[in-house]
């Protein structure tokens, strides 16, 4: 009796869950991405699992046009098949609340851009790393619609990786969609003349694509040697790695990028030893990137790549060496934030050059932030080897879309676009405020606006507990708006700005 109490306590929650309006990209959070997906085999006339991909990069308007002939049998399949280990992915529900695309994708521009006088058709390039070892690897990023490659990192010194080399920091005890990775991987392992191979078939096989080198020498003779060597293979471009943060070998990697005068010196031998052009590699590990980037600039560098990973630490006893750890760089998403600082700097130096981002770049949006402070193409990694190849599809169709939204028919009037913005401390208003306004239909009574503001903020919100409402007080609160980025439920929104008050 007892057990049957619960299943039906159960069922009318689970009923109670179904009836609330689901939240698309959460949904499409869960989604594990599967390989050869079960829901799209068992649906008989569309494609969920690229419709649910599509929004989970960012893109779900337009995810509806892989499922537009689908009914909602089709759909109850998809989800029957579902092998999301905890509960199906409720795809019926969420494809069916998405409205129609405003955007007439008959007049998506295309993404054409040129960087460093070479024509990319597409900013999306992949970056010198893990992602990009071998031949066959760089063909399949090709054909998938990947413009260009910065092939790993190229040296003359012997390799050796260590295992495992691979740590990741996810929320809590979930698995697969990490928000940090941190690496121990060094450079190629493949014998020199091997990689120099590689490249050249690259380029003879897909002429249009960038095929660029990454180099990391131990001496100006190393660093004429690759750079010669990388001009003879037919690349496109040279890159100078001059940040790798876990090299075994002294005088290589970011010990040398945070000097200004070895950047200087090794960018003026390569520059002065190829025609082709010539793109140093910037640390973050450093206080003021500008610094070495500048000299690089001055010594006739034709662009700047950055960032590379981060120096960091992580304590999980799976990662330990042989029971053993040390310092290597972290990316992924969590690292955008600094890594935009690090572009912007680049982009206000007094010298311009051209500029190639890098950092936890993972949809459209994440490329377009890079793009609008001033660079000319991206370079995706813990992206790539988190989820795949596939993630183009859906990086150059919002950023299409994104064009053709605002009337942009070229990608080069994105960037910089947002530079004039950034001011110093100084100079921002400090004599107006926006306060926050609730959404009494989103709320859902939770109290996390007033629990935050009442130990983190300005105990501006008084909570009912009879009502379970939140009620701003407008005489304490300063418009810092934690309210509104700690609520789940996005309950919360922003007033016009108006001029403060003395209180």
């Amino acid at each position: 009796m007892k057990s049957s109490i619960n299943r039906k306590l159960q069922d009318d929650h689970c009923l109670d869950v179904k009836t609330r309006k689901v939240n698309v990209y959460e949904e499409a959070n869960r989604c594990l991405l599967c390989q050869d997906a079960p829901c799209t085999k068992a649906c008989k006339t569309g494609d969920p699992a690229r419709a649910i991909r599509a929004i989970r990069f960012d893109d779900h308007k337009p995810a509806l046009r892989w499922v537009n002939d689908c009914t909602d049998a089709d759909l109850e399949r998809a989800e029957q098949a579902c092998i999301h280990y905890n509960w199906p992915i409720r795809i019926k529900e969420m494809l069916r609340s998405i409205s129609e695309d405003d955007v007439d994708d008959s007049h998506y521009p295309d993404l054409t851009i040129d960087f460093c006088g070479i024509r990319c058709e597409n900013p999306f390039f992949l970056a010198s790393s893990a992602v990009c070892t071998n031949y066959e690897m760089v063909a399949r990023a090709f054909e998938a619609g990947w413009a260009g490659v910065f092939f790993k990192t190229i040296c003359l010194q012997e390799i050796k990786e260590v295992s495992p080399r691979f740590d990741a920091m996810h929320n809590n005890a979930t698995h697969g969609d990490f928000y940090g990775f941190r690496n121990m991987e060094q450079l190629s392992e493949n014998p020199v003349e091997k990689d120099f191979y590689i490249l050249h078939e690259l380029k003879k096989n897909y002429p249009s694509k960038v095929v660029i080198a990454s180099i990391m020498g131990q001496t100006e003779e190393e660093w004429i040697k690759l750079a010669k060597m990388a001009e003879e293979a037919g690349c496109d471009a040279v890159e100078l790695n001059f940040s790798c943060p876990q090299m075994k070998h002294e005088g290589m990697g970011s010990d040398v990028g945070q000097s200004p005068e070895l950047v200087k010196t090794y960018t003026a031998c390569v520059k002065q030893s190829v025609k082709i052009p010539v793109i140093p590699k910037m640390t973050p590990n450093i206080t003021h990137i500008a610094e070495p980037a500048a000299a690089c600039v001055e010594a006739g560098a034709d662009a700047i790549s950055a960032i590379n990973t981060i120096k960091s630490v992580t304590m999980d006893a799976d990662a330990e060496v042989a029971g053993q750890r040390t310092i290597s760089g972290y990316s992924g998403r969590a690292v955008r934030p600094i890594a935009l600082r690090h572009v912007l700097e680049l982009a206000q130096m007094r010298k311009k050059t051209e500029l190639s981002g890098i950092g936890g770049i993972e949809t459209w949006r994440d490329a377009l932030e890079f793009i609008q402070l001033g660079c000319n193409n991206v370079q995706v990694c813990t992206a790539v080897m988190q989820y795949g190849y596939r993630i183009i599809d859906d990086l150059i169709l919002g950023l299409q879309r994104y064009m053709a939204k605002r009337g942009v028919s070229e990608l080069k009037a994105l960037v910089g676009e947002q530079l004039p913005k950034f001011l110093k401390p100084d100079h921002l208003d400090r004599d107006t405020i926006i306060y926050p306004k609730f959404d009494r239909e989103l709320c859902i009574g939770c109290g996390r606006c007033e629990i935050s503001c009442s130990d983190g903020g300005h105990q501006a919100i008084v909570f009912d507990y009879e009502t379970r409402s939140p009620r701003l007080v407008g005489t304490k609160c300063v418009g810092c708006h934690l309210c509104r980025l700690v609520c789940p439920a996005g309950a919360i929104g922003v007033t016009k700005r108006i001029v403060k008050q003395n209180k």
